[in-house]
């Protein structure tokens, strides 16, 4: 936690607001309950939950959380949960902190139209002073508002790509798990899955101090996602229908990426000159034929080093790198971490999740 603690304390020399800070926690159709209600939790427990278990009282909370839409009343969220809005987005006219939870639809189908009230909102919010910080793929949102143009970002890394491609003035970071930046860096984005803890530990040590954060994180039992979020991505980009070439060398691809020398094998079987065959891959799939294949070949790495027992230089030779340290150096570079220190992170969970559901199988019969 040594490291949590220094990255914790870099944000929170900013001097608190008299009082308690409102913070907006938004709520949309598309947000998952357990973000906004977990954000509610987390921030409604600072600085009142340590207290109430080392002295037997509760303390004062540190932040006064609210959920807010587009509407007042109650709406259904993702899986069906019901969530109460405490204020409409015209009701919460200067909150202090903006939250944006994720948004729960498939990265192209993604539209600004369907969220231009809120973006309107945020946007006032913003030019009002708020904090704004949003989880996972609700970056979308601050994206499409414009309030990114020209800073660094991150989100869910299977919207990283879309985020390039639409906003171009974006910078964006696909393995990094926080990212603080904006006009005295009060524009705060989280990566994928449960990086919107950091978000809120951030938010709380800005608010109050590291210790108010370092309690709510023991409390919850939250580790810090220093390793970002690369580890946990997967190749988000499926056969391209719309150049039948390209999507044919893709299938071929995916059950011979091992073999040697495979991107000359795709320019033969695409029929194609070289030149050509690469810029028509790179227009269709974001990536060139020789990143392609490297993605490839990692994302099979991974699945040896979580399911097997093999050496690393047997688990290069078994996606195609003749050259271990090559491929020790690329994994690094890709995945944020060394080979061995993958296997050790994510065999183990993988055994871990295994028993439980032989366990629970067991129990059934």
């Amino acid at each position: 936690m040594s490291g949590q603690t220094a990255q914790l304390s870099q944000f929170s020399k900013t001097a608190p607001r008299s009082g308690q800070p409102t913070v907006a926690i938004l709520a949309m159709p598309e947000s998952s309950a357990s973000v906004v209600f977990g954000m509610y939790d987390l921030f409604m427990g600072a600085g009142r939950d340590w207290d109430m278990i080392a002295e037997g009282r509760p303390g004062a909370s540190v932040m006064q959380p609210i959920i807010v839409a587009r509407q007042s009343g109650t709406f259904e969220v993702v899986n069906g949960v019901q969530v109460h809005v405490h204020r409409s987005l015209d009701e919460c006219q200067r909150p202090d902190i903006v939250c944006v939870p994720e948004i729960n639809m498939p990265p192209q189908m993604f539209s600004g139209e369907t969220f231009q009230a809120e973006i309107a909102w945020l946007k006032r919010c913003y030019e009002q002073g708020a904090v704004i910080a949003a989880a996972c793929s609700g970056a979308m949102l601050l994206a499409e508002a414009g309030l990114l143009d020209g800073y660094e970002a991150t989100t869910h890394w299977a919207y990283c790509d879309v985020m390039e491609r639409r906003y171009k003035a974006v910078k964006v970071h696909a393995q990094r798990a926080l990212v603080v930046t904006g006009d005295a860096q009060r524009l705060l984005l989280a990566g994928g899955g449960t990086s919107w803890l950091d978000l809120a530990l951030y938010l709380i040590a800005r608010v109050s101090n590291v210790e108010t954060a370092m309690q709510v994180a023991k409390m919850n039992l939250i580790d810090w996602h220093a390793i970002g979020q690369q580890p946990f991505a997967r190749l988000a980009r499926t056969r391209q229908v719309d150049d039948a070439i390209i999507g044919r060398c893709q299938e071929w691809i995916a059950s011979h990426y091992h073999e040697t020398a495979p991107v000359q094998s795709m320019v033969r079987l695409s029929g194609l000159a070289e030149r050509s065959f690469k810029r028509r891959f790179e227009q269709s799939t974001g990536m060139s034929p020789l990143e392609y294949v490297h993605t490839l070949r990692l994302e099979e790495a991974k699945h040896l080093l979580e399911t097997g027992d093999h050496s690393i230089e047997s688990v290069a030779g078994e996606v195609g790198y003749e050259d271990a340290g090559f491929f020790g150096r690329l994994f690094r570079r890709k995945v944020n971490m060394t080979p061995a220190l993958y296997r050790k992170r994510f065999q183990s969970m993988r055994k871990e999740l295994q028993g439980a559901s032989s366990s629970q199988s067991l129990s059934r019969e």
